[in-house]
């Protein structure tokens, strides 16, 4: 199991790491990453068919940008309609459904805003109104773009205001550190939840206030980079891990996941 830091001269790093002819290179999403089911899944990867997976975790948005510029093999990622466009470019092909679990929104216990139990539209109009603060991703990661489109649906443009909206530009566990530090609100998805609350146990000051909203699905999904685009690429290792990572053996490995005792996703691809 290899996985790269996202540091300066990252480009020469990928270019080395992907140099092996048994490696495959993938950009994925954090929460893939934070909540330790890429380190969980890895060594059977590689245990099961001899190929070491190596990945760079970062926002959606930016892991399409670097299938776009043919650094990584494959995509691991959970921004549907961007997927889609990324495949309409002719850069991505292959897209299958892995796991999903869903978005909610966090807050103090305290809940100063009142909108436990709310829509997330009326939960965001409230926020804005009694302008509680509320700290957004704001790095075009696919939580930060489910985000934003939560804000449209309320008719809210958020990225407007200045003093209670926080555009953090980290990743969800530092975003969520931020809110509760500060006493604020933020969107998550529920794997990286459930790993927050079990790294902060009995200090945790932060409850899920919305939740169940059928907006608040997210899904997962694996895009191999097209070689046809991508001369450097390496579509047979793509295809082993998408073949590996749908069947019915990882399913169930993906679905006994868990923490706290809690599934962190729920495998779907036969869906």
């Amino acid at each position: 199991m290899k996985k790269i830091l996202v540091t300066l001269g990252l480009s020469v790093v990928l270019a080395a790491s992907s140099s092996a002819k048994d490696a495959l290179m993938m950009a994925t999403t954090t929460s893939t990453d934070n909540t330790g089911l890429l380190d969980y899944l890895a060594p059977k990867f590689e245990k099961d068919t001899g190929t070491t997976l190596k990945w760079v975790a970062t926002g959606t948005g930016k892991a399409l940008k670097m299938g776009g510029n043919c650094d990584v093999d494959i995509l691991f990622v959970h921004a549907p309609a961007s997927e889609k466009k990324f495949i309409a470019t002719g850069f991505g092909v292959d897209r299958q459904q892995v796991m999903y679990n869903d978005f909610i929104v966090i807050g103090p216990k305290k809940d100063p805003a009142s909108v436990n139990g709310l829509t997330p539209s009326d939960a965001l109009k409230k926020i804005k109104d009694t302008s509680a603060q509320f700290f957004s991703r704001g790095d075009n990661s696919g939580t930060n773009k489910k985000e934003l489109s939560l804000w449209k649906n309320a008719n809210v443009d958020a990225k407007s205001a200045s003093s209670w909206y926080i555009q953090t530009g980290q990743g969800m566990l530092t975003t969520i550190n931020m809110a509760a530090e500060k006493g604020g609100y933020t969107m998550t998805d529920r794997g990286t939840w459930i790993k927050y609350m079990s790294q902060k146990g009995d200090a945790n000051t932060m409850k899920v206030v919305v939740e169940g909203d059928k907006s608040l699905f997210n899904q997962y999904s694996v895009v191999t980079i097209n070689k046809e685009k991508c001369s450097n690429v390496k579509p047979e290792l793509a295809k082993k891990f998408t073949n590996w990572v749908v069947s019915a053996p990882t399913q169930k490995i993906i679905a006994d996941f868990r923490l706290l005792g809690q599934a962190l996703f729920i495998p779907n691809a036969s869906k």
